[in-house]
């Protein structure tokens, strides 16, 4: 089969013939998405490595190719892995994988997972939103920022997206954003505008710590990942003088010590998501072949980048 294939630390990612992956259920991959997560693995600087070579690719939907394990043949389904869904093929373990509703589009599964989980579990488990509090996002334009306005929003929050230029800001409105801001200034700009009781960082850097400047007492900052390349160093005198708590939210730590929490949160962000909630943003999508050009989009994407690996399944 063809996958895309990471040979060396730090890439470049090419499409090569592999052999077709072992695994529980093997699904044809009809989208992958492209996550920045992914991009830091075939880098080298995620928190887990991944040793080369390898087919990078997290989040993928598809059909199941071979009955078994509680799937049909010819199901429609969606999922994740830590790397090989930038493939024809992937094989998965079968609770790794999820049906697509009837109503949802197969692109959209593939943008849905991760990044909606990520923020959904941000919120929900880790920060504990409630109606009309104030929830401050930034990196608000990307994969990971864009599902935290969205699910934020329908949360019943009062969401202030930051981003940093007027188009990501805009972007952010129509995903259900109240008010977007700058980063420019940003504790200032924070703190008039209301400040906020709940900020979520995918980001890290200078702005983490200026974000929580303008936290309102008795906030709660969670950190999601850190897509400055920057891991900030925040001074804990302002958790005293704030009343503000820090959490951070990692899949790995919660599957091992609250993992039925977190399978509840699931299903509860999967109903929403078959009700037909949650819009995931696409911003671009590239065959397969044009798996460069799709890696070199970073952090200029607004939204999620897909990779239409086989278009007749």
């Amino acid at each position: 089969m063809r996958a895309a294939r990471c040979n060396a630390v730090g890439g470049p990612v090419v499409v090569e013939e592999v052999p077709e992956p072992q695994g529980e259920v093997p699904v044809d991959v009809r989208f992958a998405a492209v996550n920045f997560a992914d991009l830091l693995v075939v880098r080298g600087t995620y928190q887990v490595k991944e040793e080369p070579p390898f087919t990078p690719g997290s989040e993928f939907a598809g059909v199941v190719a071979r009955s078994g394990h509680g799937f049909e043949k010819g199901e429609r389904v969606f999922g994740s892995v830590f790397v090989g869904a930038w493939a024809e093929r992937v094989a998965v373990a079968a609770t790794s994988l999820n049906r697509i509703p009837a109503s949802i589009p197969p692109e959209r599964a593939a943008a849905f997972g991760v990044s909606h989980a990520t923020a959904f579990n941000a919120l929900r488990l880790v920060a504990d939103v409630r109606p009309g509090e104030r929830v401050a996002v930034l990196g608000a334009a990307g994969g990971v920022g864009l599902a935290t306005v969205e699910l934020a929003a329908l949360l019943g929050a009062e969401v202030v997206a930051v981003a940093s230029t007027e188009e990501k800001r805009a972007v952010c409105a129509k995903q259900g954003a109240h008010e977007v801001l700058p980063y420019e200034d940003l504790k200032r700009r924070l703190q008039q505008s209301g400040g906020a009781d709940v900020v979520v960082d995918p980001v890290g850097g200078p702005h983490s710590e200026q974000a929580l400047r303008g936290m309102n007492w008795g906030g709660r900052f969670v950190s999601v990942g850190f897509a400055s390349g920057e891991i900030p160093r925040i001074p804990l005198n302002l958790t005293m003088l704030k009343g503000v708590t820090i959490h951070g939210f990692d899949f790995g730590g919660w599957g091992r010590h609250h993992r039925e929490r977190l399978l509840a949160a699931r299903t509860e962000l999967h109903r929403m998501f078959a009700e037909g909630a949650i819009h995931p943003r696409v911003h671009a999508v590239y065959p397969l072949d044009a798996v460069a050009q799709a890696v070199s989009l970073g952090r200029q994407a607004l939204g999620k980048v897909l990779l239409e690996v086989n278009d007749g399944v």
